[in-house]
């Protein structure tokens, strides 16, 4: 299967060293990966659609129209998309249709620190196996989510003397494609101290990645 990582935006959430670890995961699982510190590499329609899945790790920014337009078309007609922290949920924040093919946005970290993570009822090929909750450490992200997307992992996000569940892992459709988001992972060495999210990052990225094949879709 292939994959096109494309990597750069704000550079505090590491996006090179978080594509690079990525990359090294996938290429594990048999994936041929392309990395890509440009969001030219959006403009080409015709090879987006030959590819998968595509990984976006890009901080804030703006999509041309033509970028946008080729990264809609493909998603929309079976190739995955897949993606962690701010470097897909807080990516392009003018694009709404963006925003609404990933399934949320992220609005706020107002806590920073320790914080449990829990899987919901959902099964999944994404989850299965994994510990039922876990204490995570980094910034925990309060965002706005699309009500259809199905939630696999949730947190309690206590703020301003509210109490609410908030969505931390989800799966939707685009169109024919399939959609992957986890909102963990802000630097990549909670990669290395939680390998668990790693793990459900990439079975996130590979049910992602084989949702084309299911669409029959894009040669």
């Amino acid at each position: 299967m292939k994959a096109l990582i494309f990597y750069g935006g704000w550079d505090g959430h590491q996006p090179k060293e978080v594509s690079e670890i990525l990359e090294s995961r996938l290429k594990a699982k048999g994936f041929e990966v392309q990395r890509s510190d440009t969001l030219d590499s959006l403009k080409d329609a015709a090879a987006l659609k030959a590819l998968d899945v595509i990984i976006p790790v890009w901080t804030g920014g703006e999509l041309s129209p033509q970028q946008w337009k080729s990264l809609n078309e493909a998603v929309r007609a079976g190739v995955g998309l897949g993606g962690v922290h701010g470097g897909m949920g807080d990516a392009f924040r003018g694009n709404l249709e963006y925003q609404w093919m990933t399934g949320g946005q992220f609005v706020g970290h107002p806590h920073v620190g320790e914080y449990e993570v829990r899987l919901t009822a959902v099964p999944s090929v994404i989850t299965d196996g994994l510990p039922q909750s876990w204490k995570y450490n980094s910034e925990q992200y309060y965002m706005l989510t699309d009500p259809g997307n199905v939630v696999l992992a949730d947190s309690f996000y206590d703020f301003d003397g509210r109490r609410a569940i908030m969505p931390v892992v989800w799966t939707k459709t685009w169109g024919k494609g399939r959609v992957f988001y986890s909102a963990l992972g802000h630097a990549a060495k909670e990669f290395s101290d939680f390998p668990h999210v790693v793990e459900m990052t990439v079975r996130g990225i590979i049910w992602a990645a084989e949702g084309k094949s299911k669409a029959g879709c894009c040669g």
